[in-house]
């Protein structure tokens, strides 16, 4: 991106009610530079098939706005906030490789080290008290070891995994489903101002926007996309955790649930993960093995990824469990084709990750 103001163009652009991350990009590619995006006329891109009537509507109306938008970030900007977009060296890596990254992230304090593990606490809201001393304890522990906590700032799992870093006197970020300026739930305010120097609140949000229920599946991408591996500490069958562990696995990410009791509500979405595959968390060593510590020494993730499994690999492999599954099923839960699913499965199999037991059934190898 050409300097100063083709990202003040782009500033603007985020806040295009009608245009998300995916839409923005694809504008981008189609007219080649954020000023010229805003210099079309709508009727132009309605024609291109790029955008629908009632969009171009919002454009154009948007356009009328765009002084206010600048004057807008150079104040943010004075008050500590800060904005970069993936034309930006300091825009997290990690999120460059996800469908649909943001266009743009405001940050308070810093962004996740590309270089170190990072992974996400994530769980319910109504959690037991058990559950919040694991999500603190693991926290504490990972933390520790020099792993970035991930999570979301909400109450219950998510709030404990943020205290236990922050205890450990590790970096955590939070990442919002609502503008930087606003802290859900009001309550965590302590714990938003003290990560805003020990780590990070993150979102790509514009200031001001509330944290309303759509926001939040959008904002667990973000959470897993930072993330090497998803810790999931208690979940229901149908819970907001389990889009996150969905969206982690479409990004290769490693999944680990703390098995809990069966009649036990809040253990029903981590019993089932792990009975399709994901790792059972018995404890901080589960993790520390994952990220193949050496005498307390962290590996730096490229280190990790030279030696671990390969993004497709990582997808097959979670789709897996020691109950052999048939190469038809793995090939609908994997979502790849016949010749990727096979091809992946053989690598699987020379790594000494995966066992076929008979012809097309295939299983984990312990």
């Amino acid at each position: 991106m050409d300097g100063h103001e083709e990202r003040e163009y782009l500033y603007w652009l985020c806040h295009v009610p009608a245009l998300g991350a995916v839409k923005i990009k694809r504008l981008y590619d189609y007219i080649g530079s954020y000023k010229g995006i805003y210099n079309i006329e709508g009727k132009e891109l309605e024609q291109s098939g790029l955008l629908k009537q009632t969009e171009v509507s919002i454009f154009e109306e948007m356009k009328r706005k765009k002084d206010a938008c600048i004057a807008e970030l150079t104040k943010l900007e004075n008050r500590g906030t800060h904005f970069v977009t993936p034309y930006d060296k300091e825009y997290p890596k990690r999120l460059l490789s996800i469908y649909g990254y943001p266009m743009g992230i405001f940050f308070k304090g810093k962004l996740p080290d590309d270089e170190k593990p990072a992974v996400s606490i994530i769980g319910a809201r109504n959690c037991t008290d058990y559950g919040k001393q694991m999500a603190s304890y693991l926290a504490r522990e990972l933390s520790g070891a020099g792993i970035q906590i991930i999570s979301g700032l909400a109450w219950g799992i998510d709030s404990a995994g943020h205290q236990g870093a922050l205890e450990a006197g590790g970096d955590t970020y939070g990442v919002l489903g609502c503008g930087i300026n606003i802290c859900y739930p009001r309550e965590n305010y302590g714990l938003y101002e003290r990560m805003a120097v020990q780590g990070g609140i993150i979102t790509e949000f514009m200031p001001g926007e509330a944290p309303r229920p759509c926001n939040f599946p959008m904002r667990n991408r973000i959470i897993s996309g930072l993330s090497d591996a998803i810790l999931v500490i208690e979940a229901r069958e149908k819970s907001g955790s389990l889009i996150t562990v969905n969206l982690g696995l479409e990004q290769g990410k490693e999944i680990f649930a703390l098995p809990g009791r069966v009649k036990d509500p809040l253990s029903a979405g981590c019993n089932r993960l792990i009975s399709e595959g994901a790792g059972m968390l018995l404890g901080p060593d589960s993790v520390l093995e994952y990220f193949k510590l050496q005498s307390g020494n962290i590996l730096r993730v490229h280190e990790k990824n030279e030696n671990g499994l390969v993004k497709k690999e990582k997808m097959v492999y979670s789709c897996l469990d020691l109950q052999p599954k048939n190469l038809e099923e793995i090939i609908s839960l994997s979502g790849l084709s016949v010749s990727d699913c096979l091809s992946t499965l053989l690598e699987l199999e020379l790594k000494g990750c995966v066992v076929q037991t008979s012809y097309q059934y295939y299983g984990k190898k312990l």
